[in-house]
């Protein structure tokens, strides 16, 4: 029984102790542990004091004299954006009561990039330049209403910081109706009826407003441009009498079947109907008077530039594509319009037509040669009830649904940045899987495979590496094995479309061709130690060769080095990551050299012993090749052809094998091997293998003109075969 109680005692205090540094850590990520570490003043200027977090919005007042000057958040409460770590990048910033970001500071991260790569103060110099953000701006362009700025390296965790910042703060002026932005109310969404049909008259469709007017005079035009202040456009009044008509517009949402029946006729509301997709829309735009709502811009660029649709913070701009002009109004008692023309709202623009919406009017007054003044007007519409089946019960979604959709915008918003990059990369991935599958044919010709191999590990290098810093590391693996601990989301992983492609080729690849693949071939670093290796021997610097024993035993250091930083990526990742600085992927590729002395030191002395040992780094170092490794054990196919010679007596493929992944005994070990191919090179050399050297001097005996090389020589473990080998 003591024993018992002991072992109870022992169990609730580790129990005790593990809720407490949960506690802690949780208090460590929370707003108010944050707000301890900064000054008021670096939120807003000025500003002496923070108040109490709120209960029920995780906001804190920035006080001012007592007085709240602004509202004081961080990001990660609002918005569930990670970076490539898999983990929320902290950002505590504070919002006026115009909507408007009046201080920024980065808090706490645990990007490995920023970490033990690009200077911390590029990043906080970054996102303290986000204050001074307009979020109804944002709010009203979707997010797109300012500049992009991007760091070199640092792609993702720009961009993540910056949907944190928009999205969080949009949330934050909703819920506190900051800058006159309103809550968004959650629940399911309106149908239209599309069974009601009835045609009606144009006096019926006005009056119950599924048709919308807004009417401007000159007097109303000219009042606005002379309230600007601007002496140029009130110096250029519109021409005519005060009460002449600008503009008499009128809008109404036609992809509704009775307003589109009754305004359109069958005929055209059936043309109409064929032109738009499913999920899209088209409202029918009419206009009279001295100004017109479409202009001249569409002619030029292909954009009507007078009018966007505008629902909530999404916006719509039509495109010469997305109108059609209509010839006559079908309502025989209709007024008579100079501008007739159907716009198409395209279904990514989120519409729903049950929501109000409005169409907003430039008018623009030229003010010199190049410069105009502009003034925007907006003619609002709402469909009438009665257009709608009936209101459902609402139940109110969770905001889990909202923030999956924003996640997803942001890395496909990432993969359509990168249409070029990834174009590249599925180009060289072709390439490369055709040469695998055609080896033989490939390899054929010394010379030409030679300057082939040169060509694409340069591109490797280059456009990889350098250029699109798509260099795979175990820190990619380590955050796999830590998302998988805490519940895995692809959300983080697709933010950089680059590694994830090559992370899903090189699974496919282990099954057939092992690790060599990505090791041989599309490795940045690894290229960047051959191409140097070569250029060496070029210069004649002399070639060290290992003896076997030594070399055998320094293979399983890397299979340590890996175990180790895995081990202790359990217990705390972001000093496995530190201790991931075995890797120099990141100095030499990533950062390109330009970094703290130590790391680019350590990077040299690495490519320095590669001049002479070649690939050095890649047989006894890299975590990351022995981490592939490992399944590739699972591979299915053996595709290096060997002859029966191989090893014995022959032992031209072992001396030369540039990673010394052949076994005096002749056996390659797929483990080691990088698939570069240089074996199948001399299996069919006329120079340097004794098998089709033997066949030429038969060939001149016998006088037979053909060298017959096997289509498919068995492996030496074949069993009609006397030694053994592994393929």
């Amino acid at each position: 029984m003591n024993a018992k109680r002991a072992i109870f005692s022992w169990l609730s205090a580790v129990v005790f102790i593990l809720s407490a540094i949960t506690a802690v850590e949780t208090r460590a990520d929370s707003l108010a542990s944050f707000l301890t570490d900064l000054e008021p003043s670096e939120l807003a200027p000025g500003a002496d004091a923070f108040g109490p977090v709120r209960d029920d919005v995780k906001v804190a007042p920035v006080l001012k004299g007592g007085e709240t000057v602004a509202w004081a958040f961080l990001t990660s409460d609002f918005v569930g954006t990670t970076g490539y770590s898999g983990k929320p990048i902290h950002v505590v910033a504070a919002i006026d009561s115009d909507a408007v970001l009046t201080g920024v500071r980065l808090v706490k991260h645990s990007e490995p990039i920023v970490l033990i790569g690009i200077p911390n103060s590029k990043m906080v110099a970054l996102t303290e330049s986000y204050a001074g953000l307009d979020l109804k701006i944002e709010a009203e362009t979707g997010g797109e209403g300012h500049d992009l700025d991007i760091i070199s390296g640092a792609t993702v965790t720009i961009m993540v910081i910056d949907d944190s910042l928009v999205r969080g703060g949009i949330k934050v002026a909703r819920a506190l109706g900051l800058g006159g932005l309103a809550p968004v109310q959650l629940g399911p969404k309106r149908e239209l009826d599309m069974a009601r049909d009835t045609v009606e008259s144009w006096e019926k469709l006005a009056g119950d407003g599924s048709i919308r007017r807004m009417t401007l005079d000159v007097g109303q035009v000219n009042q606005a441009f002379a309230e600007t202040g601007d002496e140029r456009a009130i110096a250029r009044p519109e021409p005519g009498e005060p009460g002449d008509t600008f503009i008499d517009m009128h809008m109404a949402l036609v992809s509704v079947p009775s307003i589109g029946r009754s305004l359109l006729g069958d005929a055209e509301y059936k043309n109409l109907v064929e032109w738009l997709e499913p999920g899209e829309h088209a409202i029918l735009v009419l206009g009279r008077g001295a100004y017109s709502f479409k202009g001249s811009g569409y002619v030029r660029g292909g954009i009507f530039d007078r009018i966007q649709l505008i629902q909530g913070d999404n916006s719509v701009r039509f495109f010469d594509k997305m109108q059609l002009r209509v010839r006559e109004v079908d309502a025989a008692d209709s007024p008579a319009f100079v501008e007739l023309d159907l716009f198409k709202i395209p279904v990514d623009s989120e519409f729903d037509p049950a929501q109000p919406f409005r169409l907003q009017l430039l008018v623009q007054r030229a003010v010199g040669a190049l410069d105009r003044v502009f003034l925007t007007w907006d003619l609002g519409y709402k469909l009438p009830e009665h257009y709608l089946l009936p209101q459902q019960p609402v139940t109110v979604l969770d905001d889990a649904t909202g923030e999956a959709a924003a996640k997803s915008a942001l890395w496909k918003r990432i993969w359509k940045d990168k249409t070029v990059e990834i174009g590249g990369l599925a180009a060289m991935l072709l390439v490369l899987t055709g040469v695998f599958f055609f080896q033989f044919h490939a390899t054929a010709n010394p010379r030409t495979f030679f300057w082939f191999r040169v060509g694409f590990l340069s591109v490797s290098l280059v456009f990889l590496g350098w250029h699109t810093n798509a260099q795979l590391s175990v820190v990619n693996l380590m955050a796999l094995a830590g998302s998988l601990r805490s519940g895995f989301s692809w959300d983080a992983f697709l933010m950089d479309p680059l590694v994830f492609i090559q992370w899903f080729a090189i699974a496919a690849a282990l099954l057939f061709w092992g690790r060599g693949a990505y090791c041989g071939w599309l490795c940045p670093f690894g290229a960047l130690q051959e191409l140097l290796n070569k250029a060496a021997k070029a210069l004649k610097v002399p070639q060290w060769t290992l003896p076997w024993g030594l070399h055998e035993r320094l293979w399983p250091l890397k299979y340590m080095i890996f175990l180790g930083l895995f081990g202790l990526s359990m217990v705390s990742i972001p000093m496995a990551e530190t201790y991931a600085e075995i890797e120099p992927f990141k100095t030499a590729i990533i950062l390109k050299f330009v970094r703290e002395w130590p790391f680019v030191v350590f990077a040299l002395i690495l490519l320095l012993a590669g001049l002479f040992i070649e690939r050095f780094y890649c047989r006894y170092l890299c975590p990351l090749g022995a981490a592939l490794a490992i399944p590739a054990r699972i591979r299915m196919f053996d595709w290096l052809r060997r002859y029966k010679e191989c090893g014995s007596p022959c032992q031209t493929c072992a001396n030369e094998c540039p990673v010394q992944a052949i076994h005096p005994t002749g056996e390659i070990n797929p483990n080691e091997c990088v698939n570069c191919l240089h074996c199948q090179v001399l299996y069919q050399s006329d120079t340097k293998c004794p098998v089709i050297i033997r066949q030429l001097k038969r060939r001149e005996k016998t006088g037979s003109a053909d060298i017959k090389i096997p289509s498919k020589a068995p492996p030496k473990n074949h069993p009609n075969s006397k030694t053994s080998t592994a393929s």
